[in-house]
């Protein structure tokens, strides 16, 4: 089978495509066609190993300390159809169309094949939503699950005010159309090309971060969701509601120590990180998927031969929503 191989640490040209032993499933596996995977800023921090200081050295540690060892396939998450099953398989049957996430230490999507347990260790596997094609439906299965995790740190009320910083890409894109579907007041802040499809996923206010600082406004929140780590620490907490709560998706450890005395200090809360996806929040998200309330934003689709142009874009930090790579079979 074809496959992306990630044979060191590096650029974008560090990513070859090549012919790969097509895997054959376990007992407990099912063997995945796929048809769409995706390129997030993740991808490239773990392609570079630039992932934040504090997990850099376990993971190379895990991947492999000088060039990639353990894990040479990148890609997080999948959508495609099962093509065969192991005998202890029971949830799956051959022909079942299906997005999944592989988990942050498995990877291995960017191929045109891919073996996957029932249950993955730190990853889910599901029926894709009947409304969506594999395109829109690879990106939701990380994306689409951290946004909802991080959002329901905010205990989000109908009729509250969330600020979502970083609201224009692979996960605040979720993030904005699942709290308005908690009924909260949505703003949006985000680079300047963003704006208007932020709008039109129903962003209530938008807010161009290069020419507007939000904590120097005056307005105050009650969820501030900073999805990219980048948000003043002091100015956030000014721009909080009493009892308001601040979470930092991707943060540092300072951000952490800060965060920690903060919430010691007063009622504003602050939070951190991600956690483990899980399967029924995976369905709770399909159902909101063919209800019509939640779509994925495709900024860009490139074949597979194609992914280490799809990277090199993703870096450039302008993408709106999801980069997606189509895998073709011929």
């Amino acid at each position: 089978m074809k496959a992306i191989v990630w044979t060191e640490y590096g650029p974008p040209d560090v990513l070859q495509l090549k012919e790969v032993e097509k895997p054959t499933p376990k007992e407990d596996e099912v063997l995945i066609r796929i048809y769409a995977t995706t390129v997030t800023a993740g991808d490239c921090e773990m392609r570079r190993m630039e992932t934040a200081i504090q997990y850099r050295i376990l993971m190379r540690m895990y991947v492999g300390l000088r060039r990639p060892e353990r894990i040479t396939i990148l890609g997080m998450e999948l959508a495609g159809e099962i093509e065969s099953v192991g005998k202890d398989i029971r949830n799956f049957k051959v022909g079942d169309q299906v997005f999944a996430a592989t988990g942050f230490v498995s990877t291995g999507a960017c191929a045109e094949y891919i073996c996957l347990p029932e249950e993955p260790e730190a990853g889910v596997l599901a029926i894709k939503p009947v409304n969506m094609t594999y395109v829109e439906a690879a990106p939701v299965p990380v994306g689409g699950l951290e946004a909802l995790h991080f959002l329901r740190q905010g205990n989000l009320q109908s009729g509250q005010k969330v600020l979502i910083n970083g609201a224009g890409g692979t996960i605040g894109t979720y993030a904005v159309q699942l709290a308005k579907h908690y009924g909260a007041e949505v703003t949006a802040v985000d680079s300047t090309g963003k704006l208007d499809m932020l709008r039109t996923i129903g962003a209530d206010q938008v807010i161009d971060y290069t020419q507007e600082d939000f904590t120097k406004s005056g307005e105050t929140y009650d969820f501030i969701l900073d999805v990219v780590g980048k948000s003043p620490f002091s100015g956030s907490i000014r721009s909080l509601k009493q009892n308001g709560r601040y979470h930092i998706a991707n943060h540092g450890l300072s951000q952490k120590v800060r965060g920690k005395w903060a919430s010691r200090r007063s009622s504003k809360k602050v939070s951190f990180g991600a956690e483990s996806p899980k399967t029924e929040d995976l369905l709770f998200i399909r159902e909101l998927i063919e209800a019509g309330k939640i779509k994925s934003v495709i900024d860009r689709c490139y074949p597979l031969e194609q992914t280490a142009e799809a990277h090199r874009y993703v870096e450039e930090g302008d993408k709106k929503g999801h980069v997606v790579i189509a895998v073709e079979h011929n």
